[in-house]
């Protein structure tokens, strides 16, 4: 086959990942409401078809992965170019909840096989055991698909209204993610061979390799719970501890810069620490920041942002990283698929549940992410390291 440089196929696939995302999971931030209004139904309605769909996702995950072993992320990458033109052309045509339930359940096809996962194990079908460094380059270029999507997603609908946006959004698909996934590079046929028989889990007993997923399952939908309570409910946590408007959204702001100087980190310094290591300290940075913000209230608002920003950014590598370390590439992708299972359920429940919390606690709710966030902590004190080390 040819030679294919594999910082060429990081930035092509972090650049379909940036669509990707902007045109799943950003989309209703701008959307719901025209949406809403447009179809004579609740706002609400339409975060419960957009949670349809991440529920969609988390089922379909383990095949999905299953897949990119079996045949490579090419051909299910390029497919899910495909759903997601369709589901966004099904959306454009919605006219009430049952067609838009609909559609975003095509969404959440394409979502369960062609986002961070899907991705993840494209490069571990490629580059084995040394995918840690391309893992963490997609994450820093797809980091920005909020910064890019909202105010693209805000300009169409002011030119062409919420239907014209997702119609733009499908075209985008086909004539930028459809060839950006195709460059894919193929595996050798003997490289294809040699993974399909490795043993399943590297230097870890099966009692062991059990604990280990149970324990990372948990850690990821601890994590990913959080992580979208936050998205969703940042501005009004932060005004119960006492911050004004203008604040909450500045802080806010900063949310997503922090996640991207995170994996920075993890891509400078931190790569040549364990990746256990470097998740439990991203595990911490939430529990510490708001610690900092009960305390202080609103001055320290800032400094719990970052914290939380730069955490986050680092798990989302280590949602890709550690089952690599642990279990080693083969079988990654069904094995990632079924991990992310509880994380995508709890991030569908996230928005509804820590609303709740809110609206009973104020920014005591807080207390109830960083228990998670301790949890996660503690979840990943017990998870060992294999006996060779693991992946650098």
């Amino acid at each position: 086959m040819k030679s294919h440089h594999p910082a060429t196929t990081v930035a092509r696939l972090g650049t379909a990942q940036t669509l990707a995302w902007a045109s799943t999971y950003y989309l209703p931030a701008i959307l719901a409401v025209p949406m809403a209004r447009d179809m004579g139904i609740s706002v609400a309605m339409v975060f419960a078809a957009f949670s349809c769909a991440l529920v969609v996702s988390a089922l379909l995950g383990p095949y999905a992965g299953r897949s990119i072993d079996r045949w490579g992320g090419r051909p299910v990458l390029m497919a899910t170019s495909g759903v997601f033109a369709f589901g966004l052309a099904a959306l454009a045509m919605a006219q009430g909840p049952w067609s838009l339930f609909a559609a975003w359940v095509l969404l959440g096809i394409g979502m369960g096989s062609g986002l961070y996962e899907a991705a993840f194990a494209a490069l571990v079908h490629l580059h084995g055991k040394n995918a840690r460094n391309s893992i963490t380059g997609i994450t820093l270029i797809a980091g920005f698909a909020s910064t890019v999507g909202w105010p693209l997603s805000m300009w169409m609908e002011s030119q062409w209204g919420w239907r014209g946006a997702c119609w733009a959004w499908a075209a985008l698909h086909l004539v930028v993610g459809l060839p950006l996934n195709a460059w894919t590079p193929r595996m050798a046929e003997a490289e294809a061979a040699t993974m399909g028989t490795a043993a399943p889990v590297a230097d870890v007993a099966p009692a062991h390799a059990r604990r280990a997923t149970v324990l990372l399952a948990f850690v990821f939908a601890a994590t990913w719970f959080t992580s979208t309570a936050m998205a969703a409910h940042l501005p009004r946590l932060l005004q119960e501890g006492g911050a004004t408007l203008a604040t909450a959204v500045a802080v806010g702001a900063l949310v997503g810069p922090a996640q991207v100087a995170g994996r920075l980190l993890e891509f400078g310094l931190l790569r040549h620490v364990h990746p256990l290591l470097s998740a439990r300290l991203a595990a911490l940075m939430h529990p510490l920041g708001a610690g900092l913000l009960a305390v202080a209230g609103a001055p320290m608002a800032a400094v719990f942002a970052l914290f939380h920003g730069a955490g986050n950014g680092i798990l989302t590598i280590a949602k890709g990283t550690l089952p690599l370390v642990l279990f080693g590439p083969a079988g990654y992708g069904h094995r990632q698929g079924l991990l992310m299972v509880p994380a995508r359920i709890a991030q569908a429940a996230s928005p509804w549940l820590f609303g709740l919390c809110l609206d009973r606690l104020g920014v005591g709710a807080l207390w109830v992410s960083a228990g998670l966030g301790l949890a996660a902590f503690l979840a990943l004190l017990v998870v060992a390291a294999p006996a060779n080390g693991g992946t650098r």
